[in-house]
């Protein structure tokens, strides 16, 4: 992994230190002999290897110097405007030069990323953990939407079948309302017709003569709904009564009573509670 990133910025630094020293050979050495100009050149590419070589070697021991990778920059960036006025100065191939004169701050950029990559590499274990954490989290969400889909189906199933049973009961119903309905229709019938009267007085008459029979129809209409019973049948207790009560009860031996023995004193000393305000008695005093 390492050689990903290393050994593009070791050909492109190779490339740009090759280029600057030709361009400063063969530009310079039409104004100066060409041994001083090929000192110049490589003046200039062993001050950009050197720093470079110190700078690397801060990074491999985990530290790192703003003098010297400005230097270095400085180094590239000295190439780089050597080749450019170079290329500004030449009279064929300007466009050429002008696009290979970008090479030395190419390679200095790309050391810089190489820097980044090893202060953020990770061993293969940590790697491994953290692909382990991912596909664990990737589990659980699949996991997480498995069984929201699984409950809505079954509340989908559930509200078919409710919904199903109440059409049922609607349906009975309906039919139990027309049945009544015709029921109703002949004793009415039956009560208003002319022969019921006369049947009715041959009967009763023997029985009780004088006595004109009457015969009303059932009562058939809403009902007054019976209230339910009271859930305690004596006076209803205060809370503080109630929480007296019961600690009296709950303290009558040691160790303290339990409170499906307490609730059972209570009952069988005849008083009378919810088993909600009961229960939220003992929870205060206990």
């Amino acid at each position: 992994m390492k050689a990903k990133t290393v050994l593009p910025a070791v050909a492109m630094t190779a490339v740009s230190m090759v280029l600057t020293l030709a361009v400063v050979v063969m530009w310079l050495g039409t104004a100066m002999p060409w041994p001083v100009a090929l000192i110049v050149g490589v003046g200039i590419d062993g001050g950009w290897l050197a720093t470079l070589a110190y700078e690397r070697r801060l990074a491999a021991q985990g530290d790192h110097s703003r003098a010297v990778t400005a230097v270095g920059w400085c180094f590239g960036t000295l190439a780089t405007g050597v080749l450019i006025a170079h290329a500004l100065t030449v009279d064929q191939s300007t466009g050429a030069w002008l696009a290979v004169a970008w090479l030395p701050v190419a390679a200095k950029a790309l050391w810089l990323v190489h820097g980044l990559w090893e202060r953020t590499a990770l061993t293969a274990s940590a790697l491994g953990a953290i692909r382990g954490i991912q596909q664990e989290a990737r589990d659980e969400a699949a996991v997480a939407r498995a069984r929201l889909r699984a409950q809505a189906a079954t509340e989908e199933t559930r509200l078919t079948a409710v919904t199903g049973a109440g059409a049922r009961v609607a349906r009975v119903q309906a039919r139990t309302a027309r049945t009544l309905s015709e029921a109703w229709s002949t004793l009415e019938t039956a009560r208003d017709g002319e022969g019921t009267g006369r049947a009715l007085a041959s009967v009763t008459a023997p029985v009780t003569p004088g006595v004109t029979p009457c015969w009303d129809l059932p009562v058939w209409g809403p009902t007054e709904p019976v209230a339910a019973p009271a859930l305690e049948a004596g006076p209803q207790l205060t809370d503080a009564a109630l929480e007296a009560l019961v600690d009296e009860i709950r303290n009558s031996r040691t160790p303290a009573l339990s409170y499906r023995e307490m609730a059972a004193r209570f009952r069988a000393a005849g008083h009378s509670a919810s088993e909600v305000r009961l229960r939220a008695a003992w929870k205060r005093v206990a």
